[in-house]
């Protein structure tokens, strides 16, 4: 039974938690991955958990993850400051430092602080943490170029024991290298890679010494353009390949001896890379990549898709939940060949994976009605259609009980929503703020009283100075005018903001109400979202039969009674 005191107890969303701690929201989704402590949500949704609050400060107390300890925020941002959005650059001269070499070229409050944070921890540890908030910076120059944490997870689930076998992992698009390292199971195990890239592959480089490994076969260069490991066969092979690539140099690889199962069209950049990976994979080995939706069922590619079931290759294909990938929502599907060691090892059925509804942050185990093991000879049809959906007949929902419960959940939102939307007497008068002596933003951050947060948001960094009073005048007409071009850009400038002179009293009073629209945005959209959920399942459930208007019920249900009396 819940406790009672549960229902008033103040609660916290994802957002909140990171605003709390001074870390981004894609951290918090780490730490709620990585740490079985962290506090599980008390209410909420799916998509939208509310956490206890004192939970959620004795978790961050307790991990010393709170404001009152951000050496490690400091850092970043200072990185950000020397070496703007060329972040490759600024991480590769961080391990530079951290391998004691005298090239780097940090600045001297940089390197002093990167010092230490390293005598906190490993060195290792803090390249690593430092590489981790790169890798959950989405959109950042150079982060569309590098295998997102999520996907890393996925590949490491399904790769299964083998991760731990000695023998040779080879990645050809390695990145900054976080695919191939976490298949590094083994003392045994070897890497070789290549990376078009110097600075990410300078950045697996990095990370290999500084964790005390042995020297890997990296090279610089397109793989399939120039491939510097031709002789190279390995046990594991791991891959997300650029994404929908057609300029990939089919006319001066026509005649290519890796193109085993027949030369990839021009449109078929994705066939080409899985025919680069399968090329390289040792009898008995086995390739995990990653590719579009759309490589599996394209005409162009049907008749190396054939011959790849013909040959027995081809053990599985998962399709991915969507937001795995870095620069897209796609839902990637990752494709297990494996190569025969002795004839008779051949695969007789492909096992297809459907876990596009999954949470992309959830468990990546399938549930029996996302499974289906697909003979070869089913697969062998016009278009070879390889993509698990088509194979795996989705579970029906309870339509009448689910929607009978989002339309409750509807209406119970409904009513708290116009209960958040603050009630607001008039002001001063229109344009009676503008009289008050402004102040510059920039002076604020100048003068160490405003910092930005990793998402990229303004905050207090004084007890005179509230955060949400902050924002919320950030959001002026006139700040929003002062940050929008001639050419109706808007651009986040801090620096040229600025906001009416206030004592805290009335800048929290202001804040207050900032934070209670904030709020009714966020139930807004998270009602909006659920309208959709239940206009779809309306839909659906009219259209299928499982539902029904109430007066077409009523006439099917007097008719039935009008014939059982006739009869």
């Amino acid at each position: 039974m819940e406790d009672e005191g549960s229902a008033t107890a103040p609660v916290v969303t994802a957002a909140q938690i990171a605003r709390l701690a001074g870390v981004t929201r894609a951290a918090v989704a780490n730490w709620r991955r990585r740490h079985d402590d962290f506090p599980a949500p008390i209410s909420g949704t799916a998509a939208g958990p509310l956490f206890a609050l004192t939970e959620i400060e004795a978790w961050l107390a307790g991990q010393r993850k709170g404001r009152g300890v951000s050496q490690e925020v400091a850092l970043w941002q200072s990185l950000r400051a020397a070496y703007s959005d060329d972040m490759t650059a600024a991480l590769v001269e961080v391990g530079t430092h951290l391998t004691g070499e005298a090239t780097t070229t940090l600045q001297e409050p940089i390197s002093e602080a990167v010092d230490r944070l390293a005598a906190e921890r490993t060195a290792a540890q803090l390249f690593e943490d430092l590489l981790t908030r790169f890798l959950t910076s989405v959109g950042r120059s150079g982060a569309q170029a590098v295998s997102s944490p999520r996907l890393v997870r996925a590949f490491t689930h399904f790769a299964g024991p083998l991760q731990e076998a000695a023998g040779l992992v080879y990645d050809p698009a390695c990145g900054a290298g976080s695919l191939v390292l976490s298949m590094t199971g083994s003392a045994a195990t070897e890497v070789a890679g290549q990376e078009l890239n110097p600075g990410l592959l300078r950045l697996t480089q990095l990370r290999i010494q500084l964790k005390g490994g042995s020297a890997a076969h990296l090279e610089v260069g397109d793989s399939l353009r120039d491939d510097r490991h031709p002789d190279l066969r390995a046990q594991l092979v791991v891959c997300e390949p650029p994404l929908g690539q057609t300029d990939w140099g089919r006319e001066e690889l026509l005649l290519d001896a890796r193109w085993e199962l027949g030369a990839p069209p021009r449109a078929e950049g994705d066939l080409a890379w899985l025919q680069h990976c399968y090329f390289h994979t040792a009898p008995g080995g086995r390739t995990l990549i990653a590719l579009a939706p759309s490589a599996a069922y394209r005409r162009s590619g049907r008749r190396i898709r054939a011959e790849l079931v013909h040959r027995g290759a081809l053990t599985s294909v998962v399709a991915l939940p969507p937001g795995l990938a870095t620069s897209h929502n796609l839902p990637l599907l990752l494709w297990e060949l494996r190569r025969p060691a002795r004839p008779g090892d051949e695969a007789r059925s492909v096992r297809m994976i459907d876990l596009t509804a999954n949470d992309p942050d959830g468990p990546l185990d399938p549930s029996p009605d996302q499974i289906a093991d697909v003979p070869l000879i089913d697969l062998i049809r016009a278009e070879v259609d390889l993509s698990p959906s088509a194979y795996v007949t989705a579970a029906q929902p309870d339509y009448p009980t689910e929607y009978a419960h989002l339309r409750a959940t509807l209406e119970q939102q409904l009513r708290e929503l116009a209960e958040l939307l603050p009630s607001l007497p008039p002001g001063p008068g229109t344009g009676a703020l503008d009289e008050i002596t402004p102040v510059g933003v920039g002076d604020l951050v100048q003068a160490g009283l405003v910092r930005t947060t990793e998402d990229g948001e303004a905050a207090s960094a004084s007890d005179q100075l509230d955060t949400d009073y902050l924002r919320g005048f950030l959001r002026s007409a006139s700040n929003t005018r002062r940050n929008t071009s001639a050419t109706g850009t808007h651009r986040s400038d801090l620096r040229g903001a600025q906001l009416p002179q206030m004592d805290i009293e009335q800048q929290r009073q202001y804040g207050a109400a900032f934070r209670d629209l904030g709020e009714f945005e966020r139930r807004l959209k998270e009602l909006v979202r659920m309208g959709d959920q239940a206009a779809r399942l309306a839909y659906d459930g009219l259209t299928n039969g499982a539902l029904a208007p109430t007066a077409a019920a009523h006439i099917t249900t007097t008719d039935s009674a009008t014939r059982e009396g006739a009869e």
